[in-house]
């Protein structure tokens, strides 16, 4: 039993499982934000071209309402999440790229192969001091 409990220590102080939190509750609150954003601003606009209001849909089947307008309004609401999503991280991407700084130019080599020998020499040799050969 000791040693469950500290594989499971172990598996809790990994910087893994911390950054999966930091990133689950960040997700949580940028959920927020996006959901405001679709529901509060982009659905509005789209309801002024459109027009077109489905969660007032509603079937009644034996007596019982089945509001699948309302579902038909979800797909909706996340295909526009995920557009805007999308969106937001193209635009994340694009501007991570233009700061990236330009890689530095490989450096110049400053070694070769003997062609005799094949031992690694000097770049500038011209004699090899393995096998003496002028090179």
């Amino acid at each position: 039993m000791k040693g469950f409990f500290e594989e499971f220590k172990a598996f809790i102080a990994r910087g893994n499982v911390m950054d999966m939190a930091v990133g689950v509750i960040i997700g949580g609150a940028f959920s927020g934000i996006v959901s405001s954003l679709v529901e509060d601003i982009i659905s509005p606009i789209i309801g002024i071209f459109g027009g077109a209001d489905f969660s007032s849909l509603v079937a009644e089947v034996n007596g019982s309402p089945i509001a699948y307008g309302k579902f038909i309004t979800a797909i909706i609401n996340f295909l526009i999440i995920a557009f805007v999503l999308f969106s937001i991280i193209k635009a994340v991407n694009k501007m991570q790229e233009v700061a990236k700084k330009p890689e530095e130019e490989e450096a110049a080599p400053t070694t070769k192969m003997c062609p005799y020998c094949k031992s690694e020499i000097s770049i500038e040799a011209t004699r090899c001091p393995h096998c003496t050969s002028q090179l």
